[in-house]
């Protein structure tokens, strides 16, 4: 049985990788802040609990609270990364770790491929690049594996917000002109454990298939929950936010995940 660490794995994301994990028949070794702080020297822990895979989940998430401290999500998502990095690249450990669409500049107009070149436009966008290069730099068994516009029923996402909005609110107006693709933290665990069991070592997109608008994912949970609240297009500039976000982040996932449209329908199925 291999044992797999999970960094984050009371995060969003985390809360569903582990019970995957398990039963697929792994051990897991779950970590977050209050028994592993990645921005501090991890090698002792290491040593305490070997492992024979890292899966590195934990982050600084907050994209707009990133422009008013760089410091803090360069520590984490950067330095945090690196000393991960370093630790398994020493102890020939491989590291899968999760990145974000937010590497890309939005100025192409066909989905991004993993060979793409990076020029991230926020802070968090370059603190995950950090976070990226580190991972490349130290530790030549890794696997980065991109994702987007990630929702889940154990965090705070924009489904639940929106949702939660639809049923308070009037009207809505929501942003058509940023291109993404919506992702469960379901489909991308899913992906991530297949890319480790079926994948050479390397750069991976794991978002949903297909495209779509703010707007766009809205009218369509929006129709999954039979919510009637009129919602209207508006673009980006009506709407200004510290962070810069690139207009189009689409990313070709090589069919790791499913349609976002079929995910958000099963989402919502055990939606409470």
């Amino acid at each position: 049985m291999k044992t797999i660490l999970v960094t984050g794995a009371n995060g969003m994301f985390g809360q569903d990788l582990v019970p995957l994990l398990k039963e697929k028949g792994y051990f897991v070794i779950e970590t977050d802040i209050h028994n592993m702080d990645i921005t501090k020297q991890v090698n002792a822990f290491f040593k305490e609990n070997p492992c024979d895979v890292v899966i590195h989940g934990a982050a600084y998430t907050n994209v707009d609270g990133a422009e008013s401290d760089p410091d803090t999500a360069f520590l984490i998502n950067g330095t945090g990364s690196e000393n991960l990095a370093r630790i398994t690249g020493e102890l020939e450990i491989p590291i899968v770790y999760i990145s974000t669409d937010y590497v890309f500049d939005g100025t192409k107009n066909t989905p991004y491929i993993p060979d793409d070149k990076t020029n991230p436009q926020s802070i968090y966008g370059k603190s995950k690049l950090a976070g990226e290069l580190a991972v490349q730099k130290y530790n030549q068994k890794h696997y980065i594996t991109r994702t987007s516009w990630l929702y889940g029923h154990k965090g705070k996402n924009f489904v639940e917000t929106i949702i939660k909005l639809g049923k308070e609110k009037p009207e809505l107006k929501v942003v058509d002109d940023q291109w993404g693709c919506p992702t469960w933290t379901v489909d991308l665990a899913k992906a991530v454990i297949k890319i480790l069991e079926e994948h050479p070592y390397g750069i991976y997109h794991t978002c949903g298939s297909g495209e779509t608008t703010w707007y766009g994912f809205t009218k369509k949970i929006f129709e999954v929950k039979n919510i009637k609240t009129p919602i209207y297009p508006v673009t980006t500039a009506e709407f200004p936010r510290p962070a810069k976000r690139p207009a189009y982040s689409v990313m070709d996932n090589a069919g790791l995940c499913q349609h976002w449209e079929r995910a958000i329908e099963e989402y919502s199925e055990v939606l409470v």
